[in-house]
C-alpha cells in the first residue's frame, strides 16, 4: 500500500462539478476521432457503443478498429447479427482473442432481437440482464448512449482517478472505493461526454508510465501529482505467478493441401472455435506419450521447436506434429478435411494459426 500523504502534500478537495466541468472542456478541445464514437451534436448509436465496449475488452484500439469495420460491413445492425450463423460471427471474430466474447456477443444480439425488439435496454440493470455485457459495459453504454448517469470504471479509469484522490489501497480490493468516487464526478448532464472524456484522458494523458501531467486538466487538484508519485498508482495486488500448461497438436496435411480441422466443445476456453486435433491441455502433460493423443495413423513427425502463445491466465507451450496422408484418408469422427481456399473462413484462433504456419514452414 501506498504511505498516505502528509498534510501539506494534500490538495484541497475540489467540487465533482468543478472537476467535471474542466474534464468536459479538455475534452471539447481534445477528444478522439473514432469509427463508433458520435461526433459531437449527433446521437450515439446503441449498437456502435455496445460492439466497440465488447471488442475493446483487453485490447487496444488499434488492433479494434479493422475488426470493428469489418463487424459493420458483415453485420450493420444487431438484427443482421442475431440472425448470422455461428460459424460467421466466431470467423469475424478470429484473431481478436477472448472468444467467449464472441459466444456472448452473438447471444446478446439474438436476446435483445427476442427479447427486447431490436432496442438495447437503456438503462445499467437492463443492460446487465444481457449476456456478455458486465457492470463497465452496462455503465458505458447506458451513458454513452443513452445519457444516464453512470460510472463507467475500467483500468484507464481507476489509473486516472487513484491518482486524483491517491487511492492507496490496492486493486482489486479498492474497486467499490474507486467506482464511488467517479460516480460522485459523473455530471447530470453530459454523462456520456464525461465517461469518454476519463478514457481519453487515461489512454493519452494519464498514461501508465510518464504520464503528461503539465497537459492535464486536472494538474493542480491531483494528490498523487501533487506529491511526484503519478507512477506509483494504482496501486495492485502482487499476482500469482500462472505454471506452463503442455499439450500436443496434430497437422495432418492431405495431398491436395487439405487441413484436418475439429470444432472445440461451446463453451469453456476458445469455445466453438476450429482447432487442429490435438491433446488436453496441462502443466503434467506426458510429451512422450504424444503420439496416443494422433486423430488417426500416420507418420508424425514431429517438429524440434513447440508453438508458445500466453493466453490471460496461463502460458501454453504445444509440441507440434506433421503427417502426410493420401487423398482418400478420411475425416476421422469429429473431424473435417478443410481446403485450402476455405481456410479463411475458418474461426482459427490466433495460437492455431501459429500451429498450422510452423507446419507448413517446416513442409518447404
Amino acid at each position: 500500500m501506498v504511505a498516505p500523504l502528509t498534510p501539506d502534500k494534500k490538495p484541497a478537495i475540489v467540487d465533482g462539478p468543478v472537476l467535471s466541468a474542466e474534464l468536459l472542456a479538455w475534452y471539447d478541445r481534445h477528444r478522439r476521432v473514432l469509427p463508433w464514437r458520435a461526433l459531437p451534436g449527433e446521437t450515439a448509436d446503441p449498437y456502435r457503443v455496445w460492439l466497440s465496449e465488447i471488442m475493446l475488452q483487453q485490447t487496444t484500439i488499434a488492433a479494434v478498429k479493422p475488426y470493428f469495420e469489418r463487424f459493420l460491413s458483415l453485420f450493420p445492425d444487431v438484427a443482421a447479427l442475431a440472425q448470422a450463423p455461428s460459424e460467421a460471427v466466431m470467423s469475424a471474430w478470429a484473431g481478436l482473442g477472448y472468444y467467449s466474447r464472441a459466444r456472448n456477443l452473438h447471444a446478446c444480439a439474438k436476446a435483445v432481437v427476442e427479447e427486447h425488439g431490436g432496442r438495447f435496454p437503456d438503462t445499467e440493470d437492463g443492460l446487465r440482464g444481457l449476456p456478455g455485457i458486465g457492470a463497465y459495459t452496462a455503465a458505458a453504454i447506458a451513458a454513452i448512449a443513452f445519457g444516464r448517469p453512470a460510472a463507467a470504471v475500467d483500468g484507464n479509469v481507476e489509473r486516472v482517478v487513484t491518482r486524483l484522490r491517491a487511492i492507496g489501497d490496492p486493486l482489486p480490493g479498492a474497486k467499490p472505493v474507486i467506482r464511488a468516487q467517479t460516480l460522485a464526478l459523473v455530471p447530470a448532464d453530459r454523462p456520456g461526454d464525461f465517461a469518454q472524456a476519463l478514457m481519453d484522458l487515461g489512454a493519452t494523458i494519464c498514461t501508465p508510465r510518464r504520464p503528461a501531467c503539465a497537459l492535464c486538466p486536472w494538474r493542480d487538484p491531483c494528490a498523487a501529482r501533487r506529491a511526484g508519485m503519478q507512477e506509483a498508482y494504482p496501486v495492485k495486488a502482487r499476482k500469482r505467478e500462472n505454471p506452463v500448461r503442455r499439450g500436443a497438436a496434430f497437422v495432418a496435411l492431405r495431398r491436395d493441401g487439405a487441413i484436418l480441422l475439429r470444432t472445440r466443445p461451446p463453451k469453456g476456453l476458445l469455445g466453438g472455435m476450429a482447432e487442429v486435433p490435438g491433446s488436453g491441455w496441462s502443466e503434467a502433460y506426458d510429451s512422450g506419450a504424444a503420439l496416443l493423443d494422433a486423430p488417426l495413423d500416420a507418420r508424425w513427425k514431429r517438429l524440434p521447436a513447440p508453438v508458445r502463445h500466453v493466453f490471460t491466465h496461463f502460458p501454453l507451450e504445444l509440441t507440434v506434429y506433421v503427417a502426410s496422408v493420401p487423398r482418400s484418408e478420411p475425416a476421422p469422427e469429429g473431424c473435417r478435411w478443410t481446403i485450402p481456399s476455405a481456410l479463411a473462413g475458418e474461426p482459427l484462433p490466433s495460437v492455431m494459426k501459429k500451429v498450422i504456419a510452423a507446419a507448413l514452414e517446416a513442409g518447404r
